[in-house]
């Protein structure tokens, strides 16, 4: 696990409840995986099962998911939910009443759009229902999962509302996403963060935003033809991928800021993989600290040579 403290044998969530909505795989993988490590009990959503894919008709699973909670030390729970169906969603969170009384900690990574986006098409171009579809999944589920999941998580002071997306709101503020749906899905999500944070501070919670990097997850390997046990090897191809990083890296972030007593003087905030790491000083699996966002601003766009020299 990361550098979080152990006092006395405990971990510091020991106790915590987690629901991590989109835990089949990449970052959504990686944070469950962490949240365990640091000692919560969580639950792991996603569509496809041992028993049925999703529409990306990949192999990862949530019980794998789960399985990799328990090993790191927590307590893992697969549960199937398309966070579109509201339904399930309510079904979802009435069983963790039952079975745990509380939810400490809510991270909605639900996403789903690596296949429908179409980079560099104007909306004109852009076929019009593979975005819309984009935008359901990567917004709607997560209004239907906070509305449902956020009124148990309030019966207890303190909760966490963690929303992932991709990008600081620095960095996209200024830069333009490559495709109109794809720039509004994760955008929309920082400001969703913002407006739960207004909420939640009433009522003595917390909610901000997340980004990673630029994450190996499984589908960003698969691309460049390499494993993680020699993922360097794409930077043949693509240089700049020397600043990437683990989902574990995230997942590590948000561990760190689940586990901080003082964690509401983030509340509302855009925060990211590199900046958490600096703050509460967890390294990535390899021992480094990648700061993609910086890297990408003052390297990659400045048209400098990949170098992540004093960037990881």
């Amino acid at each position: 696990m990361s550098k979080l403290e152990v006092i006395s044998g405990k971990k510091p969530l020991d106790g915590k409840i987690a629901l991590v909505a989109g835990a089949t795989r990449g970052g959504g993988r990686g944070i469950a995986i962490e949240l365990g490590a640091a000692g919560a009990t969580v639950y792991c959503t996603g569509r496809t099962t041992r028993e049925r894919q999703s529409e990306y008709g990949r192999p990862e699973t949530i019980e794998e998911t789960a399985e990799l909670v328990t090993a790191a030390g927590g307590k893992g729970i697969a549960v199937a939910v398309d966070h579109l169906v509201s339904a399930e969603v309510a079904a979802l969170v009435e069983r963790i009443r039952g079975e745990a009384g509380r939810l400490d900690i809510l991270v909605n990574d639900i996403w789903g759009g690596e296949y429908l986006a179409e980079w560099d098409k104007p909306v004109w171009e852009h076929d019009l229902d593979r975005g819309l579809r984009m935008m359901r999944l990567a917004i709607d589920t997560h209004l239907i999962t906070a509305h449902h999941a956020l009124k148990l998580m309030i019966e207890h002071p303190s909760g966490l509302l963690v929303e992932v997306t991709d990008g600081t709101a620095e960095y996209n503020e200024t830069h333009y996403r490559l495709s109109p749906f794809y720039d509004l899905c994760k955008t929309a999500i920082t400001r969703l963060a913002w407006a739960h944070g207004k909420d939640l501070e009433k009522v003595g919670g917390t909610s901000v935003s997340i980004t990673p990097g630029w994450m190996r997850s499984e589908i960003m390997l698969e691309t460049f033809g390499v494993t993680e046990a020699n993922w360097r090897d794409a930077t043949e191809r693509e240089p700049h991928f020397v600043i990437s990083e683990t989902p574990h890296f995230v997942g590590r972030a948000i561990a760190a800021l689940a586990a901080d007593p003082d964690r509401a003087r983030f509340n509302t905030q855009s925060l990211s993989s590199a900046g958490l790491a600096k703050i509460y000083e967890f390294d990535d699996l390899d021992g480094s600290r990648p700061d993609c966002w910086r890297y990408l601003k003052e390297v990659q766009e400045a048209g400098k040579p990949a170098d992540a020299t004093g960037y990881r």
